[in-house]
């Protein structure tokens, strides 16, 4: 499979697409990554060096591989941050062109805004056009569950909310949404969920949870989760192989007692993780 993924990168560290990329290539896939931005290292760290790329250079680029005529091979188009306010149009061009060479690709968009702990930490204008022009053009949203709230104008708090959240979300035009991080009030403390939804049904998966916080994980998932389920069509089967392997590299992560995310060190439980968690079916 080959994957268009437009995102951001760092030099140092693992987030955007130097997070996506090398899990994606180690499951076999061909990825064709395109910088919005190039820091130093992710903005969590309160500090970091830049540059925010122009909007005509990434368009640029998109434009450069459609002279090569080989965007009718691309199988899905990934996005990630986006850093200027004006790459959602670029992004949304490069969807169409690709659409155009190849009617049975896919766009899944993972629209980065912010978190339940932290709020919102990208340019005020981004969840907007997130919501009103890029999220109804997407086949798959991966949010976790405070931007999916920010999208639909809801307050997800316990599954039955989350999922009429799903409900929402999917009525703006997504077919499917992977909710990367699912809180309720009756989940076991201990544990992290995520729900998939899709038109064939909705699936839930629980995990232990680990004592750390680790940037980049909500992009390796929107990358597993979209070639697994753009590989099989099985939703169920994707967010199980999703959730296992990145509880594997976060496991791998804590127990390294480094801060980044050990990508290299656990790039045999992409395809291989040590245990296969179980889904839930809710609907």
């Amino acid at each position: 499979m080959k994957i268009l993924s437009i995102q951001s990168s760092v030099a140092y560290g693992h987030v955007g697409n130097s997070a996506a990329v090398f899990p994606l290539q180690r499951l076999g896939h061909e990825v064709w990554p395109v910088f919005t931005v190039q820091f130093s290292n992710h903005t969590g760290y309160g500090a970091w060096r830049r540059p925010l790329l122009a909007a005509d250079d990434v368009r640029a680029v998109i434009s450069g591989i459609e002279e090569r005529g080989v965007l009718g091979q691309v199988d899905a188009v990934l996005s990630g941050y986006q850093g200027g306010n004006d790459i959602g149009e670029v992004i949304l061009d490069a969807v169409e062109r690709v659409k155009k060479a190849n009617p049975h690709a896919t766009y899944s968009c993972d629209p980065v805004m912010g978190n339940a702990a932290s709020g919102c930490f990208v340019h005020p204008d981004i969840p907007v056009l997130l919501r009103d022009r890029v999220v109804p053009r997407a086949d798959l949203i991966t949010p976790n569950q405070f931007e999916l709230g920010y999208l639909t104008g809801t307050a997800p708090t316990d599954l039955e909310s989350t999922l009429a959240s799903v409900d929402a979300a999917r009525a703006m035009g997504p077919e499917s949404v992977l909710v990367t991080s699912v809180e309720r009030p009756d989940a076991p403390e201990d544990s992290l969920e995520m729900l998939a939804v899709t038109p064939e049904g909705g699936w839930l998966v629980q995990t232990p949870r680990l004592p750390l916080r680790a940037n980049g994980s909500g992009d390796v998932t929107a990358a597993l989760f979209t070639a697994h389920y753009r590989s099989s069509g099985d939703a169920a089967d994707a967010l199980a192989r999703t959730a296992s392997s990145v509880f594997d590299l976060l496991r791998t992560t804590h127990e390294s007692g480094e801060r980044e995310l050990q990508l290299v060190e656990s790039q045999d439980f992409y395809a291989h993780p040590r245990m296969q968690f179980e889904v839930t079916k809710v609907r």
